[in-house]
């Protein structure tokens, strides 16, 4: 089975090998004698594809949009914004939501639903803080998926007291690839990027980096010991999204983390603007 995603359109588009004619892809994959494929490229004999995989992905993807309109209807009803945070593993996402419950939450009531394959042990950082935790194990019930997707999400609602709430951050599985490819209900999205990742990584994972809203830049503290250029990361980044915004943070040492913090209070401002309510 192959790799998928949506185009902007709403589209679904697999990625393998069998759904295009060979001769049309000579150039690229030189016939052996010995039928073996590209060494380099990887054996893809196994990949089959068809109108009715594709059908089902269809469906699986809408399915996901309509209870996804449900959760930020309920989210709206209760006037709570969401914000779908997202990462790589190990890029900071915990220490960075830690932080903000320390300055958040004396004044925004916040709630957190806590995304993991296996275990609590992010959401046991998170406790002591002043939010309401739910955890969502994927891997109990939903089949160890690498991602949050809007019924994961649903079933976490009820056991956040919404009516009590302004603020719901959705830490999600740690992955660059799929939690981008499905709507949740938030009304906006960022990812925790770290330093030590690379400056390349929005080229070569441009559906997250195009996705979101925001980029917290993460673990600056550690500039002067890598050879990062920072620079050039924000030049890859402008290629694949132009518009979004960024913010250099070190959750560590807590730089930054109040201008990211200024941020999640300018989207709960903006979600319970009339105009955003209608929406």
């Amino acid at each position: 089975m192959g790799r998928f995603h949506r185009h902007d359109d709403g589209t679904v588009h697999e990625h393998d090998h069998d759904h295009v004619n060979e001769r049309d892809h000579e150039h690229d994959h030189p016939q052996e004698s010995n039928g073996a494929h590209d060494e380099h490229l990887g054996d893809h004999s196994g990949y089959q594809t068809g109108r009715e995989r594709i059908d089902v992905l269809e469906r699986i993807f809408d399915e996901n949009d309509r209870t996804a309109a449900a959760n930020r209807a309920d989210l709206l009803q209760h006037q709570v914004c969401a914000v779908n945070l997202m990462s790589s593993p190990g890029a900071g996402k915990t220490t960075l939501l830690r932080e903000t419950l320390r300055r958040l939450t004396d004044t925004i009531r916040v709630g957190v639903i806590e995304g993991d394959i296996e275990t609590s042990l992010d959401a046991d950082q998170l406790t002591g803080f002043g939010a309401e935790i739910t955890l969502v194990n994927t891997g109990n019930g939903f089949g160890g998926e690498c991602h949050l997707d809007a019924p994961m999400v649903r079933s976490a609602l009820p056991r956040l007291p919404l009516a009590d709430l302004d603020l719901v951050l959705i830490e999600n599985v740690g992955n660059l690839v799929c939690p981008a490819e499905f709507d949740v209900g938030e009304h906006a999205r960022a990812m925790v990027y770290a330093v030590t990742e690379g400056e390349e990584k929005p080229l070569k994972y441009p559906v997250m980096f195009r996705s979101v809203d925001l980029v917290a830049i993460n673990k600056i503290d550690l500039l002067p010991h890598l050879d990062f250029d920072l620079e050039l990361f924000r030049a890859n980044l402008r290629k694949v999204n132009p518009t979004v915004t960024t913010i250099d943070v070190s959750a560590r040492t807590g730089e930054g983390v109040d201008a990211w913090c200024a941020w999640l209070r300018s989207q709960l401002a903006k979600s319970q603007q009339p105009a955003a309510a209608a929406h």
